[in-house]
């Protein structure tokens, strides 16, 4: 039977610092960075919060980093572009919707062509949100939320993979959340899209052990970053087509769809790509399945072991065995 690398656990990541400004300067990185020289990062939803951070990170740290947004020209391209010029960054942008195959297929063969062959990482970060209860998600906010979340991490991974196989290496980062695990009433689809998340990048990750390319899921706690003014974009967009019957049967919740600002979140939004980046550092092989990533509670560690453990227990030693041990690091 074919022998497959082991992933090691990965110790927690770099300590925590009270947020002085949202984008942290070079010299505050390059102290806890590990180098990224040589390395390729193409990432979706790169115009705010996690993204935007991530590839000014990823960057300072050595890689090069493809930072895609949508409804390009906009400011934060300006942003990152001019970072890259100041600090003489390895940075591009290019326009990429992760709802649109086109944009997806083109912004991925751009930049692959400039990394000279196969990109090295995918960071599918690109997300929404859309709140109320489960009856008051109508169809057009259902289909958005699917379509953003799990589909367009399907289309940029299959637009990546040909490439990545063909090389024989490869990280496909998925970013997900605490509520891909857990469930909090009142949050729309946000946790069925996640769940489906996970449940397409662990199935992807045993499939491609054999090609060598691996695959972790980040599940952030919640952070202060514009998610929550953007989910309130689309939750009042709901709000607004809501009929009478249904929205009287749900009054307090309702009053409060889309007001939520993140206020009273203090936590460092560096954390997650202090983390991502010390997991693309890793040898192939090594790197885990999932992390947390909160200076707070973590409640899905206790349901990752189990899923760990069942998935050991069911597949372990059947055809699929190797691939299940190679990812939960089972020798």
């Amino acid at each position: 039977m074919a022998e497959f690398p082991h992933r090691r656990d990965v110790l927690g990541g770099a300590a925590l610092a009270s947020i002085a400004a949202f984008a942290p300067s070079a010299a505050a990185q390059s102290a806890a960075a590990p180098d990224l020289k040589g390395k390729s990062i193409l990432i979706t939803g790169a115009a705010t919060g996690f993204g935007f951070l991530g590839a000014l990170h990823y960057a300072r740290a050595g890689a090069k980093v493809f930072a895609t947004m949508r409804n390009l020209p906009r400011p934060q391209a300006s942003e990152l572009l001019n970072a890259a010029e100041t600090e003489k960054l390895d940075i591009s942008v290019l326009e990429l919707d992760v709802l649109s195959d086109a944009m997806v297929a083109r912004a991925v063969r751009e930049a692959a062509a400039q990394a000279d062959g196969a990109l090295d990482v995918i960071i599918n970060n690109a997300g929404i949100g859309i709140t109320g209860p489960i009856e008051l998600q109508d169809m057009e906010a259902t289909k958005l939320i699917f379509d953003t979340n799990v589909f367009g991490a399907q289309r940029v991974a299959r637009a990546a993979l040909p490439a990545m196989r063909k090389a024989k290496r490869g990280l496909i980062v998925n970013i997900s959340s605490q509520l891909g695990r857990v469930i909090v009433p009142n949050g729309g689809h946000y946790s069925a899209t996640k769940f489906a998340l996970e449940a397409l990048s662990e199935q992807m990750a045993y499939e491609l052990v054999p090609h060598g390319i691996d695959v972790t899921i980040i599940e952030p706690g919640g952070y202060p970053t514009d998610v929550w003014r953007n989910r309130n974009r689309y939750t009042g967009a709901l709000k607004a087509r809501l009929d009478a019957e249904r929205a009287a049967a749900y009054p307090a919740v309702v009053a409060r769809m889309g007001t939520e600002d993140g206020s009273g979140r203090s936590a460092d939004p560096m954390d997650v790509p202090r983390t991502i980046a010390g997991i693309i550092a890793l040898p192939a092989g090594q790197r885990p399945l999932r992390r947390a990533v909160h200076p707070g509670p973590k409640p899905q560690e206790a349901i990752n072991e189990v899923s760990a453990r069942v998935q050991m227990q069911m597949l372990g030693n059947s055809p699929y065995g190797p691939w299940v041990k190679a990812v939960h690091d089972i020798g």
